[in-house]
């Protein structure tokens, strides 16, 4: 069961009809350790914006944590692209919706679609670097110690994380293993590798050596 409660850590849930309507439709339509992931996100997201003194749309900045994950479900990634190209479609089809502007949907389609691809993010509009960034931190720990243990405690309190890291990693083989081919050049190959008997990851030098252009 999601909570009602909005504020953690000094920071709050945007209360806009977007970002409630999205909060339903994501525990909807997603596991209730996706619901929870997408949440923390926004909250070490925006403690992660605070700390490096960035200036961002909260909205924005929620609904692209909401919305990342959900093409991990089967409903959403019947399409054969990257999930985080159906994530991020998903949340472009969301907001167009309800009239979001056009730059405001760019914001939130880029990092969704980004969110797995390190070190560019973090050079663009602080919506998408901060939606990494939440993601980075609740998955892989990056700056850790950047939050302070009581923020960490209010958010998880709020929002617990059992058995997070087996459980994740879980999700994504589930969600990416029927398309294996879209982990090319990205990191969720290593996740198939690790977990998908008789998976061999695609290699960048033999689409090179292999391509049709003669020498």
């Amino acid at each position: 069961m999601a909570t009602t409660r909005q504020t953690a850590a000094g920071v709050t849930v945007p209360d806009t009809k977007l970002a409630r309507e999205a909060t339903e439709l994501v525990r909807d339509c997603t596991t209730e350790l996706v619901y929870h992931h997408s949440r923390r996100v926004f909250w070490f997201g925006s403690l992660q914006g605070r700390n490096r003194g960035l200036s961002f749309d909260p909205e924005l900045l929620y609904l692209g944590a909401m919305f990342h994950d959900l093409g991990l479900n089967a409903q959403f990634g019947s399409s054969g692209r990257r999930f985080e190209v159906d994530s991020a479609d998903e949340a472009r089809r969301y907001m167009q919706g309800r009239g979001a502007p056009e730059d405001s949907i760019r914001r939130v389609w880029t990092a969704i679609a980004l969110h797995t691809t390190p070190g560019i993010p973090e050079f663009m509009e602080p919506e998408v670097a901060l939606v990494t960034a939440g993601v980075e931190y609740d998955v892989l720990g990056i700056g850790y110690h950047d939050i302070s243990a009581a923020d960490r405690a209010e958010i998880t309190a709020l929002h617990p994380r059992p058995d997070f890291k087996r459980r994740i990693l879980e999700t994504f083989t589930e969600g990416i293993a029927p398309k294996p081919a879209t982990t090319f050049g990205n990191v969720k190959a290593d996740v198939l590798e690790r977990f998908v008997p008789g998976f061999r990851r695609g290699n960048f030098v033999d689409v090179i050596e292999n391509s049709d252009w003669p020498e």
